[in-house]
């Protein structure tokens, strides 16, 4: 089995876009390091570790209201094995959300399976997934701590946290810091807001984002964006 390097960030589960609704856990993960998948061989007898690392668990999320915890190693879900996060992104969202289905993760005392029941994904959770995709997170700041020049903005507004390398968001010229305004001609009234917006988006079409930047003032970028398979 090829080895899977690990993550540099948690990703929080969201779930590539479907013809039903989106399956949702509730949980952060993290592929696991090398040294992590030689520790668990040895000590669950596996021929080679495989799995995804929870990080946390969501508040108020069918995480949540199962057993999984912090720490558990998931290496199966509805029969499928679980080889790393992208595998557990496309099942959990292709999961029906009407049953209970079998979660199977390693703790250090061994292999349990636990039950889990999926919830609709939430529209802001989904939008979070988008902006990955094209390239960028958002993290949440309240306008006044931006300064007199964000007079007349009210709550809060969306701030790229991060640009990733090599990604759409990076090869349109987004940055970290830059604050949204717009997507695709519409004004953005609050974070909550620009993840609604994005988590609407049609795939295959262009994003068109308005941003400020610092002393350069506004700026239009547009990212493309790949057709759903």
């Amino acid at each position: 089995m090829k080895r899977i390097a690990v993550l540099a960030l948690p990703l929080v589960l969201l779930l590539a876009a479907s013809a039903h609704a989106q399956g949702w856990l509730g949980v952060r993960i993290r592929d696991l390091s090398e040294l992590e998948m030689d520790e668990i061989s040895a000590r669950h007898g596996i021929r080679e570790g495989y799995g995804v690392v929870i990080v946390a668990v969501l508040e108020d999320s069918p995480a949540a209201r199962s057993a999984i915890r912090p720490g558990d190693v998931v290496v199966g879900f509805a029969g499928r094995p679980i080889v790393d996060s992208r595998a557990f992104q496309r099942v959990v969202g292709g999961a029906p959300l009407d049953r209970e289905i079998p979660l199977t993760v390693l703790r250090n005392e061994g292999r349990r399976q636990l039950m889990v029941r999926l919830a609709p994904m939430p529209a802001e959770i989904a939008g979070e997934r988008v902006a990955a995709e094209l390239g960028f997170a958002l993290r949440e700041v309240d306008a006044e701590k931006l300064g007199d020049k964000w007079l007349g903005s009210a709550g809060s507004l969306a701030v790229v946290a991060d640009v990733y390398p090599a990604s759409e968001a990076e090869r349109s010229g987004l940055e970290p810091g830059d604050v949204l305004r717009r997507i695709n001609d519409q004004p953005l009234q609050s974070f909550r807001h620009a993840t609604q917006l994005l988590a609407r988006l049609p795939g295959g079409e262009p994003v068109r984002l308005v941003v400020r930047r610092g002393d350069q003032g506004v700026l239009p970028l547009t990212l493309a964006r790949p057709a759903p398979r």
